[in-house]
Parts: C-alpha cells; sequence; structure tokens
C-alpha cells in the first residue's frame, strides 16, 4: 500500500505544532500534578476493578 500526503514539502507532511496556549500548559507544574493526580486515580480504578 502506498502512503498519503508523504510527498516532501507540502503542507500535509509537516506534524502539527503545538500551539503557545499548549505549550504553556506543558510548562504550568499545578496543571501538571492536577493531570498526574487524575491519571493515578483512574489507574486504582482500574486496579481496583480488576482485583476485585
Amino acid at each position: 500500500m502506498a502512503a498519503t500526503n508523504k510527498e516532501p514539502y507540502q503542507q500535509a507532511y509537516y506534524p502539527p505544532r503545538p500551539t503557545p496556549f499548549t505549550r504553556s500548559m506543558r510548562k504550568f507544574l499545578p496543571w501538571q500534578l492536577f493531570r498526574f493526580l487524575v491519571i493515578n486515580l483512574k489507574m486504582i480504578k482500574l486496579m481496583r476493578k480488576s482485583h476485585g
């Protein structure tokens, strides 16, 4: 199978770049801590279901 949109130097060839807001949220420590907690709670919930 041939890949589509893989011609070099066409706009579809380049990956999307994060917006300034996205880049700032990646550096914002309170947001990282919140996401860390949310992901850990999801993992705990999943483990409780599997060991229940």
